[in-house]
C-alpha cells in the first residue's frame, strides 16, 4: 500500500516494506514534473498505478542501492523518461543486480536499467537543483537542493539522529564530511528516503552531525586507552540489533568504530584494527 502525503509541493509516496516483524518506510517523491528516487522492485506493483497517473519528465536516483531504484526498469520502459544518477553508479545500474539474499528478499530484485550521468544542477520544469556529492552511505550518492525554495532532498543522508548500525563498505568520517558540505548551504527542511518530511530538516541533520563527532571522539578515546576496536564496540554498541544477525554480519556497529580509527590511524591495517 502506498500512502501519499504533501508537503511544500511535494508530492511524498509512503511504502512500507514488511519483513517478519520488521518493517520499513521509503519514500518516492514527485515535485515539478521531477521524480526523486523510484522505490523498491517489492512495491512495484504499488507504485505503478501512480506513475502511470503522474506526470513526470526525468527521474533523479540518491544512489543505485535498491531500495531507491528498484522499479526503475519499468519506469525506463513504460515512461520512457531519462534516468539520471551519479557518474558512479551508471555501470551498477546497467548490470545486473548483485547483493545479498537478504536484501533481495526485503527489497525484491532489481532489472538493469539505462540511466545518464548527473551534472552539478539538474533542471526540471521550472526549478534548478544543485546536485552535491555527499558520499559515506554510498560511493555514488548525492542530494538535490533547491536553492530558491530552501528544501533539500537528501536520499539517505539523515534516516535519523543516531546511528547504530552501517553496512561493511560504509565510512562514518566521509558522512560526516559530506554532512559538513550540505550544512554549509541555506536551507530548512529536508525530504529523507526512510523518514520522510522533516520541516526543521537542517537541524536535524546538524544533530546527527553532532551526535557523529561526539561517537567518534569517544571510540578514539577508548582506543587510546589501550581497548580494541571489539571491545569499544561491545561498550559503546552494548545492544545488538536483529539487522547484524539478518545480514550475516553485512551490517554491524562494529563498521562505524573500525571506520572511525581507519580514519585516524596511521597505516591502518584491518588486523591492526581489531585487535587494537
Amino acid at each position: 500500500m502506498i500512502h501519499i502525503h504533501h508537503h511544500e509541493d511535494v508530492a511524498c509516496l509512503e511504502g512500507i516494506v514488511r519483513v517478519g516483524d520488521w518493517e520499513s518506510a521509503i519514500y518516492v517523491y514527485m515535485t515539478d514534473g521531477m521524480l526523486v528516487d523510484t522505490g523498491p522492485k517489492v512495491l512495484e506493483q504499488a507504485l505503478i498505478h501512480r506513475f502511470l497517473e503522474a506526470s513526470f519528465d526525468s527521474v533523479v536516483l540518491t544512489h543505485s542501492h535498491e531500495d531507491h531504484v528498484g522499479t526503475a526498469s519499468w519506469i525506463a520502459q513504460h515512461k520512457q523518461v531519462p534516468l539520471f544518477i551519479h557518474e558512479k553508479g551508471v555501470n551498477i545500474c546497467s548490470q545486473k543486480a548483485l547483493y545479498p539474499f537478504y536484501r533481495q528478499l526485503t527489497w525484491g530484485i532489481r532489472d538493469p536499467f539505462v540511466a545518464h550521468p548527473l551534472g552539478d544542477v539538474h533542471h526540471s520544469r521550472s526549478l534548478e537543483w544543485k546536485v552535491m556529492d555527499t558520499p559515506g552511505h554510498a560511493h555514488d550518492h548525492v542530494v538535490l537542493l533547491d536553492e530558491m525554495n530552501g528544501r533539500l532532498f537528501c536520499g539517505d543522508l539523515f534516516m535519523g539522529v543516531k546511528t547504530k548500525v552501517i553496512l561493511r563498505e560504509e565510512s562514518i568520517p566521509t558522512l560526516m564530511k559530506s554532512l559538513r558540505t550540505v550544512l554549509a548551504c541555506d536551507f530548512q527542511t529536508i525530504f529523507c528516503a526512510h523518514s520522510g518530511y522533516h520541516p526543521d530538516g537542517k537541524i536535524r541533520l546538524q544533530q546527527k552531525l553532532e551526535h557523529l563527532e561526539n561517537l567518534s571522539g569517544e571510540i578514539l578515546r577508548l582506543y587510546s586507552q589501550g581497548l580494541s576496536s571489539r571491545e569499544i564496540n561491545k561498550q559503546l554498541f552494548p545492544s545488538k540489533p536483529l539487522i547484524i544477525a539478518a545480514s550475516s554480519g553485512e551490517f554491524d556497529s562494529l563498521y562505524i568504530v573500525t571506520s572511525v580509527l581507519a580514519e585516524h590511524l596511521p597505516f591502518p591495517t584491518p588486523n591492526s584494527i581489531l585487535e587494537g
